[in-house]
C-alpha cells in the first residue's frame, strides 16, 4: 500500500508542478510583475515554490541548509516568506525556472525515500497538525491554489490557455 501511495503522490505532485511550470513558461514579461490577488505574479510563483520546497523537508531550519539555498543566497535573501508580513522581494523568471527544477528533483527524491513510518509520523511543522502523508496532499492543494490564480491572471491579461496537466504528463 505504501508503494501505491508514493506512486500516486509522486504523479499528482508532478502534475501540479507541471501546471505551475507551464504558468511560468507562458507568462509574458508584461504580466510577470502584474497583480495576482495580493501579490505580484512573480511573488505568487515564488511563494508556491517556496512552500513546496519547505513542506518537502522535515522543518524550516533544514530548508536553509539545502545546496540550492546556499548556492543562491541572493534569491532567498532574508527568507521573508517565513515572516508574518507581505512579500516585498521581486523575482526574475530565470531564477524561478531554476528553483522549479530544484523543487521537482527534491519532490521525486523525497517521496521515493518515504516509508510507512515516516508517512504516518507528524509532519514536522507546528502550525500543521497532521501526518507527513497528509502534508503531501496539503502541499499539492497549495500548488494548485496558486496555479489557479496564475492561470486566471494569464487568461485575463493575455488569453493564454494553460492545459490541465494529467498524471504522467511533463511540462
Amino acid at each position: 500500500m505504501v508503494d501505491a501511495f508514493k506512486e500516486l503522490i509522486a504523479n499528482q505532485f508532478e502534475a501540479a508542478l507541471c501546471t505551475l511550470n507551464t504558468c511560468i513558461e507562458e507568462c509574458p514579461p508584461t504580466v510577470w510583475d502584474a497583480p495576482v490577488a495580493n501579490l505580484a505574479f512573480c511573488q505568487a510563483v515564488f511563494h508556491a515554490l517556496f512552500y513546496t520546497d519547505c513542506y518537502l523537508g522535515p522543518d524550516t531550519e533544514s530548508l536553509k541548509q539545502q545546496a540550492f539555498h546556499r548556492e543562491n543566497p541572493d534569491f532567498f535573501r532574508d527568507y521573508e516568506e517565513l515572516e508574518d508580513r507581505k512579500q516585498q522581494q521581486m523575482y526574475d523568471k530565470e531564477s524561478t525556472i531554476k528553483y522549479m527544477a530544484s523543487c521537482r528533483r527534491k519532490a521525486s527524491e523525497v517521496i521515493a525515500a518515504e516509508t510507512a513510518e515516516t508517512l504516518s509520523a507528524r509532519c514536522g511543522f507546528d502550525w500543521l497538525p497532521f501526518s507527513r502523508a497528509e502534508l503531501y496532499v496539503y502541499n499539492i492543494r497549495h500548488i494548485q491554489h496558486h496555479a489557479a490564480q496564475l492561470i486566471l491572471r494569464l487568461r485575463l491579461s493575455t488569453d493564454v490557455n494553460i492545459p490541465w496537466a494529467r498524471s504522467g504528463w511533463r511540462a
